[in-house]
């Protein structure tokens, strides 16, 4: 019988607040774990996933790409692992019932959290030009009206398709490969909004895009640097290995504007000491930086190493690296009083910090999307990378570059191909192995795409997974742009906010998740991720499908393909929906690091991919070394009365799938309209706590964006600085609010000012 989904959407603008708490997980992360399980599931289905989850033969869990260790626990997830497996392989259901008894355009009235409550979908669905209802319709029309409308743009670029971390890496290489053949390279992704800026400074700097470490040099660190990140939250599987690192003899230094459970005590519910003792201490030193100061932080740490006594290995810097003379020389004159200001914190810490850094010799720096989502972001992480060439720590066992990836698979797609500005390498192997010439000129961004249909130079809109309207900034713009479409198609398990704000002519193509059985007239099925470290393994679900007749992402890109290039076009497209390994062995002859792909990943664990500057200090860069830069020393810049807001995520959330209304480490239970603000700052803009303010972000352009009837909470944020959650902050950062080269939207560094309550 069918789990019952809400029929109300419950009250969102009146959160209770308590104090927050100082350690992650333990017993209350299981509790919640199993209420949310049987909230959406059978005993029976509980058991048959949460023991498949990030097991050998098992299947990937479809939240964070958190690495997992050689030997997997039998309990390989986290209270939010749990919660996106339940909320995949929940027993509602959303039939075509559904949408005749509910109009999109009430719908659209709707909360995402309760949208997302509703269930699997369970057929595809079509919305006609001025109705207000969704009916249903067969695959064959559905594609057939893809590809009609495709055959009627001026251009291939009047379509855009993006791409959601979620998306395995044979169901995206087949699509960018789709789109190639078409005539675009307009494959915007989720990374364009999140670790775009990583890739940037990582590409300059180091020759690779990614991280240069394994969970192996975690353990053996001495020193792990966690800046702008909060694991307990968004990666929390990450804290055993911190926890690891910890009893092995390692140093945890976390870098942020606010404090963070999961980062000062760890109650690891796969052990007894965490379920009824009290758990780990992790951070050893916590800096409090103000938002946007990190750059200021790390500018200040190379000038003390390059002051210090053997604080640099120079025979490192001489053989492996380019461009020292120029950085040093600009270190050197870093101005304290500037690091002073931008940082706010005391010297004696960012000194202390030296000290430790000093006394390590292997030394990792995290980061997340607090460093990622500045306009100064990719030199600040130039800066980081800068920092760790200092002292050799990349290419050493135990040191080197960590950006945690949010979404799981959100780097495997890159490396399929995933990405408007591909290399020409790229393309030539594309171009060889499928015999014909792919677009060379650079397609659009996320941000980009917004713009261009907004312009209306994009009508066609195609998604595979995510939710494009509730991630993206500029929420108003974002939904108009969205609404100027001929046809927006949508690639998902679940309802969410962007079936609802649609083109002109809309799809919603449902496709199996993770957990599901995908079974082929060749047998069943597997596919691939990449995780936050390079490793690529496999993943299989084994649920029946929520409804017969469901197809993968994979058969979705093949069966689209045939019906918009069509019969002539010499791809094996119905062999490719068919055979996985068949798209494994064209990826094997195409994405360097694959060979012998079928043969590799059928191993337990996987295979690493290769990766230069870490396997054996080789930089792909344009000098041939690893390259320091010179990087101004930049904090952002906010008039008086204002503050700075960081968009951040709340404990019941991943990305943008909300699963509660609790967020349980900050203390905030039964509402998410709330903003965080340091009680000194408070006082001196007026802000009574408990008290409701609408939010109002101030940009150069003029144009007044609101989020309504917020809740002050009194909270221990760096001064200067305040929070609250997305997506409903969104409408606050300007479309036009980038990092610098990156392109990435500035959702941390957004200028608010407090105004009277115009309610919800």
């Amino acid at each position: 019988m069918a789990k019952q989904a809400p029929q109300s959407d419950p009250v969102q603008d009146a959160p209770s607040v308590g104090a927050p708490q100082h350690a992650a997980a333990g017993l209350k992360a299981v509790t919640q774990s199993l209420k949310m399980a049987h909230e959406q599931m059978s005993p029976g289905r509980t058991l048959a996933t949460l023991t498949k989850v990030n097991q050998h033969g098992g299947f990937d869990c479809p939240g964070c790409a958190w690495p997992e260790p050689d030997k997997p626990h039998t309990a390989e997830f986290c209270e939010n692992g749990a919660k996106a497996v339940a909320e995949e392989a929940t027993e509602r259901r959303i039939t075509r019932a559904f949408f005749a008894a509910n109009p999109v355009s009430e719908l659209a009235e709707r909360s995402g959290y309760w949208l997302g409550q509703q269930g699997r979908l369970t057929e595809p669905m079509l919305l006609e030009p001025g109705a207000d209802h969704y009916t249903p319709v067969s695959w064959d029309r559905a594609f057939a009206i893809i590809a009609e409308e495709l055959a009627a743009l001026d251009s291939p670029d009047g379509a855009a398709f993006y791409t959601s971390g979620r998306t395995s890496n044979e169901a995206a290489f087949a699509y960018q490969l789709f789109a190639r053949k078409l005539g675009t390279n307009n494959l915007p992704d989720c990374s364009n909004m999140c670790h775009e800026s990583s890739g940037s400074a990582l590409v300059e700097t180091l020759g690779v895009g990614k991280g240069s470490v394994s969970l192996k040099d975690l353990y053996q660190a001495d020193l792990i640097i966690v800046a702008g990140q909060n694991p307990g939250t968004n990666h929390p599987r990450m804290l055993s290995a911190l926890e690891r690192a910890k009893r092995a003899g390692a140093t945890v230094v976390s870098v942020n504007p606010l404090p963070e459970a999961g980062l000062e005590r760890f109650k690891n519910p796969q052990h007894a000491r965490g379920l009824v003792g009290g758990g780990t201490k992790l951070t050893d030193l916590f800096l409090q930086i103000r938002l946007g100061g990190d750059l200021a932080l790390f500018r200040a740490l190379n000038q003390l190493l390059l002051a210090a006594e053997d604080g640099i290995d120079r025979e490192f810097i001489a053989e492996h690296c380019h461009g020292f003379e120029e950085f040093a020389a600009e270190a050197k004159s870093t101005d304290r009083e500037q690091v002073l200001a931008a940082t706010g914190l005391p010297w004696e810490q960012i000194e202390r910090l030296a000290e430790l850094v000093l006394a390590s010799r292997k030394v990792i720096v995290c980061w997340a999307m607090g460093l990622t989502q500045h306009k100064h972001s990719v030199p600040t992480i130039r800066e980081v990378v800068n920092f760790l060439l200092l002292r050799g720590n990349v290419g050493r066992p135990g040191a080197g570059v960590c950006p945690v990836r949010g979404h799981s698979n959100v780097q495997g797609d890159r490396t399929m191909g995933i990405f408007e500005r591909p290399a020409a390498a790229f393309l030539d192997a594309l171009a060889r192995e499928f015999d014909f010439e792919p677009p060379r000129h650079h397609g659009l961004d996320s941000v980009e795409t917004i713009k261009a249909m907004r312009d209306g130079r994009v009508g066609v809109f195609f998604a595979m997974g995510g939710n494009f309207v509730a991630a993206t900034p500029d929420t108003l713009v974002t939904e108009a742009a969205m609404r100027r479409c001929r046809l927006t198609v949508h690639v998902s398990t679940k309802l969410n906010r962007s079936h609802v704000v649609t083109g002109a002519r809309a799809l919603i193509l449902p496709t199996l998740g993770r957990t599901d059985r995908d079974r082929t007239a060749a047998g069943d099925q597997f596919v691939t991720v990449e995780d936050s470290m390079g490793m690529v393994h496999s993943s299989q679900g084994r649920l029946r499908p929520p409804a017969p007749g469901l197809l993968s992402e994979t058969a979705i890109v093949c069966r689209l393909a045939r019906a918009a290039l069509g019969p002539a076009d010499p791809t094996p497209w119905e062999e490719f929906a068919e055979s996985y390994d068949a798209v494994r062995d064209r990826i094997a002859k195409v994405v360097p690091g694959f060979a012998d792909f079928n043969t590799r990943v059928r191993a337990p664990g996987g295979f690493a991919l290769p990766h230069g500057p870490r396997d054996s200090r080789s930089f792909p860069t344009t000098t041939g070394k690893a390259n320091f830069t010179v990087n101004a020393m930049t904090a952002p810049q906010v008039p008086a009365g204002r503050l700075l807001l960081q968009t951040l995520r709340s404990h019941d959330q991943y990305n943008t799938t909300i699963y509660g209304l609790d967020d349980r480490y900050r203390g905030i239970t039964g509402g998410r309209r709330v903003v965080l603000v340091n009680p000194l700052d408070a006082a001196e803009l007026g802000l009574t706590e408990g008290g409701y303010v609408d939010l109002v972000g101030e940009w150069h352009d003029g144009v007044e964006r609101r989020a309504p009837h917020f809740k002050v909470v009194h909270y221990p944020v760096a001064r200067g600085g305040a929070a609250a959650y997305y997506p409903e902050t969104n409408v606050l950062v300007p479309l036009d609010s980038t990092a610098e080269i990156s392109n990435t939207p500035t959702s941390k560094a957004v200028v608010i000012r407090f105004a009277a309550d115009t309610g919800a």
